[in-house]
């Protein structure tokens, strides 16, 4: 979920900060069974070959009774899946993972390898990719003007999926009836899609019989400066506490109101023509926001955030071209109120300039204000079929927020973005696309049960260290309002150790994994969580057979 526009969670997969455009490309595990052969084949293909697309014609609108979607329409629009029957068995589930706030092609891999397909292989089911109304290529409407966005509710969309369990016919299937309740059905999903799964079992729970919620951000909250409370506390220390100080000596400088030295500030980050200090600031949390995208997979780690803190924490002055800046730091350390530290800070803020200029400055060929500033009304208010983006800004600035702040950490402690990033900065993009002036209706989300949400055969699997822990169910250590709880068959409630965001969703073929030490791939907390993944879903599948033979003698199955 980047800085200036939010993260995807909730994808979280990068809501308001970092979740814009969450990154969707995490991997997942293939069976070892498989042969060499086969793997290296399904390894090479690009899965959107593998797996043609279709489309479910589904209502634009589910709540005629519902003030919120006026005008109603009986019009119905297309909405595209995915699936993989290779092995499927009667009698099997379908496991619909939903795709969340990206196109839905980007999940696609899931089904060749990862939980998707591993549960797939265990259960003899259908694997299915489903992708959420208003992403891809799921448009209920002709375009994307704020009167048009009105059917953009996760209620809405949580209907779409129950509305497909209960009419889907899958090609080359015909002759089974695969529709629930006749079929059992079991959702995935990661960060937003996460929270989305935890709400279709508890809503729909005739129709899913169990789900997984992965990250899964059950409490929306408008101010989610707790986002880097899990970064504060995991995070190398002394990468933290660079960032705390110099990041405060910048907020000392802005404090000042002196035009020159802001300007010389920017200067020497190399970015002299950024206009807002709030744009300024927002380029400085580049380093600290690529926390969220570290994986166990190196294919799709995102090393930013170690590169950053690598350089933050050396003892010598990585970039040469930055040396002849060291007086002018020492001077703006000083201004910034750290004068007694200016021997320990000088090469960690030179370092982050030279890394500054390596990830994004350089790489800026048109204005600065182009390039880093969210201050751009004109370019929000653009509303056609093509301007995608607005998807999951919409989501978050009426119903979920997220924003992430440096403005709402406590004064008792030093943040780790600056505190000109706050709700005012952090919500420009909800004025200038959908003149959306006050708070989102988080009520809306948390209705159904916030940090403490529980159902029969609803599992919560998190990441120890995720940004995003801090809205998910296991948010106990950080918000005292949420309930730690015992694990059980029923309720699974597992905590990943040393795990980032959805870290059980992706995987490895079988020629890819490291099955010897150091450097496990997939690590140890992972493969075991993923292992009792199965385990829990075969002894839910194990209900849904007794349920299905209590049926058959005419009796009344108490599971639900």
């Amino acid at each position: 979920m980047k800085f200036g526009s939010i993260c995807a969670l909730l994808g979280l997969a990068t809501a308001t900060l970092a979740a814009v455009h969450e990154r969707a490309i995490e991997r997942k595990v293939r069976r070892n069974t498989i042969s060499s052969r086969s793997i290296l084949k399904r390894d090479d293909t690009d899965p959107t070959l593998l797996y043609p697309a279709y489309n479910l014609s589904v209502p634009v609108d589910h709540f005629h009774n519902d003030s919120l979607y006026e005008p109603h329409t009986n019009e119905k629009f297309n909405l595209r899946y995915w699936f993989d029957a290779t092995y499927y068995k009667p009698g099997g589930p379908v496991i619909v993972l939903q795709s969340g706030e990206t196109d839905g092609t980007g999940r696609l891999v899931y089904l060749q390898k990862g939980l998707l397909h591993e549960l797939a292989v265990a259960t003899n089911g259908i694997g299915v990719v489903l992708e959420h109304r208003y992403y891809g290529t799921s448009w209920p409407t002709a375009n994307l003007s704020t009167e048009s966005m009105r059917f953009l509710t996760t209620d809405q969309a949580l209907a779409d999926e129950a509305y497909f369990a209960n009419n889907v016919v899958f090609e080359g299937l015909e002759k089974y009836n695969l529709t629930a309740p006749n079929t059992a059905y079991l959702g995935y999903g990661g960060s937003y899609a996460g929270a989305f799964n935890a709400f279709l079992r508890k809503l729909y729970p005739d129709v899913f019989w169990g789900t997984i919620s992965s990250s899964g951000v059950t409490e929306a909250i408008w101010d989610y400066w707790a986002y880097f409370e899990p970064i504060r506390e995991y995070a190398d220390q002394e990468c933290v506490a660079y960032t705390q100080k110099i990041t405060h000596a910048v907020d000392n400088i802005f404090a000042l109101n002196d035009s020159s030295t802001t300007a010389e500030l920017k200067s020497a980050f190399g970015l002299p023509n950024v206009t807002y200090n709030n744009d300024f600031a927002s380029v400085l949390a580049y380093g600290i926001e690529g926390w969220q995208g570290r994986n166990w997979d190196p294919a799709v780690n995102d090393p930013s955030f170690d590169l950053y803190c690598g350089n933050l924490t050396s003892e010598d002055i990585i970039y040469p071209d930055t040396e002849d800046l060291s007086d002018i730091v020492a001077d703006l350390l000083a201004k910034g109120g750290y004068e007694d530290e200016v021997g320990n800070l000088t090469t960690p803020m030179l370092n982050w300039i030279g890394w500054l200029a390596d990830y994004a400055v350089d790489s800026c060929s048109g204005s600065q204000d182009a390039c880093f500033s969210t201050h751009n009304a004109t370019y929000y208010a653009q509303d056609d079929i093509t301007q995608d983006w607005r998807s999951w800004p919409y989501q978050y600035c009426t119903q979920w927020g997220y924003l992430q702040t440096g403005s709402g950490v406590p004064a008792s402690q030093l943040p780790l973005v600056s505190r000109t990033i706050d709700l005012a900065y952090s919500s420009l993009i909800c004025n200038y696309a959908f003149n959306i002036t006050t708070p989102p209706n988080v009520t809306a989300i948390n209705k159904y049960g916030g940090f403490n949400i529980s159902y029969p055969r609803l599992a919560f699997i998190d990441g120890e260290v995720d940004p995003w822990r801090p809205a998910t169910p296991h948010a106990s250590p950080f918000n005292s309002t949420a309930v730690n709880r015992t694990s059980t068959a029923s309720e699974p409630f597992i905590l990943i150790s040393g795990a980032v965001h959805h870290w059980d969703e992706n995987g490895l073929f079988a020629n890819e994994t490291v099955n010897y030490p150091p450097n496990y791939l997939p690590p140890p907390p992972v493969k075991d969580t993923q292992s009792q993944e199965i385990i829990f879903v075969l002894e839910w599948m194990a209900e849904w057979q007794l349920a299905q033979l209590e049926k058959a003698w005419g009796g009344k199955s108490e599971l639900i």
